[in-house]
């Protein structure tokens, strides 16, 4: 199982771009692999230690609890990261 977490705040552009990435990349993965993706949501202005932590960077992407991303996301290493952790996911 991959955890993906989008942290990010309500109206945030850049925030909404990224889920919309986020969303397509995981519905373009083979199904076996989006099967295994959980994508989980924060908020930097309800959790005052994410806020803390990320208030410069949002958007950010973690993938199993490792930074991914922050500001712009690429859907082409998104899809690859999700691809290799599902594949170490699949061999551990």
């Amino acid at each position: 199982m991959t955890t993906l977490t989008l942290i990010g705040k309500p109206d945030c552009h850049l925030c909404e771009v990224a889920e919309q990435i986020v969303e397509t990349v995981v519905s373009e993965l083979p199904a076996e692999v989006a099967d295994r993706v959980t994508i989980d949501h924060a908020s930097i202005a309800e959790d005052a230690a994410l806020y803390e932590k990320w208030w410069e960077k949002i958007p950010v992407i973690l993938v199993d609890g490792e930074l991914h991303a922050h500001w712009r996301v690429s859907a082409d290493r998104l899809r690859a990261t999700l691809l290799a952790a599902d594949t170490e996911g699949a061999s551990a």
